[in-house]
């Protein structure tokens, strides 16, 4: 049976020889004979061979290549050898053992819920999200033992990952046996772990994984957030409790080759790998509808049809998903093209329906609730498993990369674990140090977070810091726009709110339609995304004119707008200009953007103590404050005089009100708060000295 195995192996071998020589590809070249030529000029061990070139000339083998791909694989690698023996004899012996054959666009696609017994030792291709990768080992081919007494050397049995050393010498008994590492063979290995995209996940359901082997150059070829296709052989390892062996065993996957998932479309070597797959037919669709005079409005309307109004930051919220484009500049660093915006209102405004509806519209979305989360569980981890290997794993910015991920309860989240959001807002990377693991994750994401106000309430007559006070100043300036959502008592608005709401409910199949139907709504956003217009000049103008006007809109050094500001205008007009399909940011684009700002600003970056525009206020404190902490020191400082006698508080506060910066409950509040921050404290009652 063995004889006649290896006769059908050989017969394989032989035509998979032939279509490897002979194949041509539309050009007239010889596609896999010159891979095969060029191995040794780019010292590679593997070839990838197309899945459609062999069903359409060898389609009798490709039932075989998924049934009995052990056997094809065999049959593979030694076709590869016997060609380069006879292009380059020394380099086809110096990598006999390594050659390896990987099979591109293989159509035989599941999904990780689909993996059962039903596809043990077969062949499949799975797409999912690398979760987790370990640190890279060295795996055991062959292991010779030496007879410390004869020298023989006795080889190990391998089966799998498992290894079973030899007891005795074969030649002499002897059970002193030493591993003899010149004589043994060994490989790169690396564990992967291969989980469910969020976008197949269905609802209500923990997401099914996968842990996957990877080998020789696979190894450190993905990285956790990677969205990739992974083709391999299933296989089975029994498991072992408390040193028991069990009749249970478990599925894992050995990796034969790995090819990339760009967000929902994407390109891997120059070949598209679509999620969504956009046809001719559809991309008619979408120009059309980009051609549209009400286009604008249309696409802000199918946003979220289900919630009534907020119109203007359903459109910021668009152009968040749709972002702009990220620019790398001569001298190696990045301009952030991701688009961050942090909605702050009343509970039962519809925030978190809204986070919701864009991580399920979004190319590449991920929603997660801030009450829970961990540091660890927004970035990265690094865990130890079970068999001792430590292993990397990704946060959700991390496995959002070139997405959007939305964080609901944003002022949930402890401040040790919020700031590890710094580096990811504005760098768009993730750096771990832990476990002797140092590493930098790529984290090119959005962030939409939304938070309820510290007072239940937002409260007009507070500012924006103090109304989300639990978050640092520092993250706040992070955010291109913030918009503050309130729930007023209003007759008219209320009636329109309560029709809609009860005219869901009444004819929930027609109402709160989308205007656009919501599988073309996502395929214009994605189709949206790999737009890249260029400033015009006329933009250009506009939006420096309106940078320089808001620096000089007064002339008591109110900061109105920072360099921060500026690149936030850059990236909304560019999203405005992605979002319509066109080629050019032009001034309409320039001036909306502008407008989204605007009205940014008439919220949160009004003083309350002034009612003027002060950005200060999200930069630490308003002038108004600086100002009149100022004019306390000084007015404390020269009652307390060069020997730092002691304040008398009554003359204290007739001093401070005679400055007309205060009032007398003011000029108490200060000095309250004076006492709480331990610049001063009172050395006897009714008199402060400094601290």
């Amino acid at each position: 049976m063995t004889e006649q195995k290896q006769q059908t192996t050989s017969a394989i071998s032989d035509e998979l020889e032939s279509f490897l020589r002979a194949f041509k590809d539309r050009e007239g070249n010889y596609k896999y004979f010159d891979r095969i030529n060029n191995m040794m000029a780019s010292n590679s061990t593997f070839v990838v061979v197309d899945y459609i070139d062999l069903d359409t000339n060898k389609p009798e083998l490709t039932k075989l290549i998924t049934d009995t791909p052990d056997e094809m694989f065999d049959a593979f690698n030694k076709a590869v050898y016997s060609i380069l023996r006879e292009i380059h004899y020394d380099y086809a012996q110096e990598i006999k053992d390594k050659i390896k054959v990987r099979i591109g666009n293989y159509s035989v696609q599941k999904g990780l819920r689909e993996i059962n017994a039903d596809v043990i030792n077969k062949l499949i291709s799975v797409p999912g999200m690398v979760v987790r990768t370990s640190e890279i080992k060295p795996l055991a081919k062959k292991i010779a033992y030496a007879c410390l007494n004869c020298n023989t050397l006795n080889e190990a049995q391998l089966k799998g990952l498992a290894l079973k050393k030899p007891t005795r010498c074969i030649q002499c008994s002897e059970k002193e046996l030493e591993m003899d590492p010149e004589n043994s063979l060994f490989t790169d290995f690396q564990l992967v772990r291969l989980q469910e995209l969020p976008e197949d996940l269905p609802a209500g359901q923990l997401p099914h994984y996968v842990e996957v082997t990877v080998m020789d150059d696979l190894v450190d070829r993905c990285r956790p957030g990677d969205r990739v296709l992974l083709t391999g052989i299933v296989r089975i390892e029994q498991e072992q409790t408390l040193q028991v062996r069990t009749s249970l065993f478990r599925l894992r996957m050995e990796g034969n080759n790995i090819e990339y998932l760009g967000g929902l479309v994407g390109n891997k070597d120059g070949r598209t790998v679509d999620r969504i797959a956009i046809s001719s037919e559809d991309e008619k669709r979408i120009l059309s509808l980009a051609s549209m005079p009400d286009a604008y409005d249309k696409l802000v309307a199918s946003f979220a049809p289900h919630v009534y109004g907020h119109e203007i930051i359903k459109e910021s919220i668009l152009l968040l998903i749709v972002g702009s484009v990220t620019k790398k500049l001569a001298d190696g660093s990045n301009r952030r093209g991701d688009i961050n915006i942090f909605l702050v209102g009343d509970p039962g405004t519809a925030k978190s329906e809204m986070l919701k509806f864009a991580a399920k519209i979004a190319p590449r979305g991920l929603y997660t609730s801030g009450r829970g989360t961990t540091a660890a569980g927004l970035t990265a981890a690094v865990i130890r498993d079970k068999s001792g290997i430590m292993m990397l794993e990704a946060g959700a910015v991390v496995l959002g990369d070139q997405g959007l991920v939305c964080i609901d309860e944003f002022d949930k989240i402890k401040s040790e674990d919020r700031s590890a959001l710094h580096e990811v807002m504005e760098q768009q990377t993730c750096s771990v140090a832990k476990g002797g693991i140092v590493a930098t994750l790529n984290a090119r994401t959005s962030i939409l977070s939304a938070a309820n106000p510290k007072y239940g309430k937002y409260d007009p007559f507070r500012n924006i810091t103090e109304n989300v006070e639990p978050l640092p100043i520092p993250l706040l300036t992070r955010f291109d726009i913030i918009h503050v959502i309130r729930d007023n008592a209003d007759t008219e608005k209320d009636n329109r709110i309560a029709s809609h709401i009860l005219e869901i409910h009444r004819d929930i199949e027609h109402a709160a339609q989308s205007v656009i139907e919501i599988d073309l709504f996502r395929k214009y956003l994605a189709y949206a995304k790999q737009i890249e217009p260029k400033l015009t000049t006329e933009a250009i103008d506009i939006l420096r004119k309106y940078y320089l006007q808001m620096r000089n809109v007064d002339s008591e050094g109110m900061i109105t707008a920072t360099p921060r500001q500026l690149e936030g205008l850059v990236r909304l007009a560019t999203a405005r200009a992605r979002l319509l399909l066109k080629d050019n940011v032009d001034s309409e684009d320039a001036d909306r953007a502008i407008y989204l700002v605007s009205q940014m600003l008439e919220t949160v970056g009004i003083d309350v103590n002034t009612g003027k525009v002060d950005l200060g206020v999200l930069h630490g404190k308003p002038l108004s404050e600086t100002s009149k902490l100022k004019t306390f020191t000084d007015v404390f400082n020269g009652l307390s005089g060069e020997d730092k006698n002691d304040v008398e508080e009554k003359n204290f506060i007739n001093e401070l009100v005679k400055t007309g910066k205060f009032t007398e409950d003011e000029a108490k509040e200060f000095i309250r708060k004076a006492m709480q921050n331990g610049q001063i404290y009172e050395r006897r009652a009714g008199f402060y000295a400094k601290a």
